[in-house]
């Protein structure tokens, strides 16, 4: 049957989960003028810290920003020992890439790689070259019904999930009902529990644009009901547990059973590059390692991404990670007492200075950026309409001064907007 639209509502056939017309046009004049401001597609190179020369050319007359753009939250992207180590991988090879798919043949380098991760995660861990790739691998195969016994649960997704997730909706829909359930909504999640046999939810761990999953209620409706949970927790990797567990796996036990699958980044606070998933058990790495398509009929992540993983590993494995988590957690705390924001006294690095207004929006990054802040201006459809702001990323490599300074400007820039409380009480 075919379904018919008009594209200048939202409106959007029954059981269809794309309205991409719909999310093109309302956008479009946003990014036109988020581009027109230099505030998206920026070209760049790194210098000391966080500090970035904008721009292309000679180093000597590009302008310098500080960036709080970028979601290296302990600030490994451009440690020495992360780049040794994807030098070191290239050199040992001779090479970048093998074009096979991962069923043929592998690096060595790679399976050093997935082994210690397994060993530090306490999980059977798969590299993928990016968590796209294994939220894509994975999706039909939870919608399957294989990881569930045989029965196809209800997938449940939170509103809020990454659009790497809810890009998926429509191959899950081919397979099996699809839901999508307020953001963080116990009584929801559990009503379904109470009313089907088998759900699988699937959420963040760390959402991008701020706030978390509650795990600990997420793991009684799973001791309860038998929930199969799948979490992405890209952004929540490296900045918690003793070894950079993250978010979601440090509050499981020693390891995550049959009905967990949680998906992490490797370029984030893990300072590298690509992603992984975290299994439970043999047979669903078997499953995966067969029929995950970014495995079974693609290549691996290039050689200077598993070498600069493998360096972050060594990284994490000693006592310098405490001591980036600690700074990291200062940091926070120094952002919280000047800039209150919804997420203020939580102990993750993300927070959104909401605005309204896309135009005024615009207009505040762009008022940072000229005194000297590279921030991520955000609209529709990162988030909902009427709800754009300012995303800003702090780090452990951030010197103090520089948030003090960030935080003097949007206090003076944002007076003009909205104060920072109504700020908090509308994100």
């Amino acid at each position: 049957m075919q379904h018919t639209m008009d594209l200048s509502g939202n409106a959007r056939p029954v059981g269809r989960f794309r309205n991409t017309a719909y999310v093109i046009n309302e956008s479009r004049s946003h990014f036109d003028a988020a581009h027109d401001a230099g505030l998206m597609a920026v070209y760049g190179r790194s210098l000391r810290g966080r500090a970035v020369a904008l721009g292309v050319g000679d180093l000597k007359s590009r302008p310098h920003a500080i960036d709080f753009v970028r979601c290296s939250y302990l600030g490994l992207d451009n440690h020495p020992v992360i780049v040794s180590g994807a030098i070191d991988a290239i050199e040992a090879h001779r090479s970048v890439h093998w074009s096979c798919a991962r069923t043929r043949l592998n690096f060595d380098l790679l399976s050093e790689l997935e082994a210690t991760l397994s060993e530090m995660f306490s999980a059977r861990v798969i590299a993928f070259s990016t968590v796209m790739l294994a939220n894509l691998g994975a999706m039909p195969i939870l919608a399957s019904g294989l990881l569930t016994g045989g029965v196809k649960p209800v997938v449940a997704f939170d509103r809020l999930a990454h659009i790497s997730l809810a890009y998926h909706k429509p191959v899950v829909a081919d397979e099996t009902r699809v839901e999508t359930i307020p953001h963080n909504d116990i009584a929801a999640l559990e009503k379904l529990c109470r009313e089907e046999p088998v759900v699988a939810y699937v959420c963040d761990g760390v959402y991008s644009m701020g706030g978390h999953a509650p795990i600990p209620e997420l793991l009684r409706l799973q001791q309860q009901y038998g929930l199969f949970l799948y979490i992405d927790d890209a952004h929540g990797v490296s900045l918690f547990g003793d070894q950079g567990q993250g978010f979601a796996r440090s509050q499981f036990g020693s390891d995550i059973g049959d009905r967990t699958i949680i998906a992490a980044s490797l370029g984030k606070g893990f300072g590298a590059s690509g992603g992984v998933l975290m299994l439970g058990t043999a047979e669903q790495e078997a499953l995966f390692r067969r029929y995950a398509l970014p495995h079974a009929f693609s290549a691996a992540a290039n050689l200077a991404a598993v070498g600069a993983a493998l360096g972050s590993c060594r990284i994490h494995r000693s006592a310098e990670l405490g001591q980036r988590q600690r700074r990291l957690a200062q940091r926070i705390g120094l952002f919280d007492r000047r800039i209150p924001t919804a997420d203020s006294g939580n102990s993750l690095p993300i927070r959104m200075i909401t605005v309204g207004s896309e135009t005024a929006a615009i207009a505040l990054a762009r008022e940072l950026l000229d005194a000297g802040f590279y921030t991520s201006v955000t609209f529709f459809p990162t988030v909902a309409q009427g709800k754009a702001g300012v995303r800003v990323c702090l780090t452990a490599d951030h010197d103090v001064e520089d948030i003090e300074r960030l935080c003097a400007c949007i206090l003076g820039k944002s007076a003009g907007l909205r104060q920072p409380e109504a700020m908090a009480a509308s994100a």
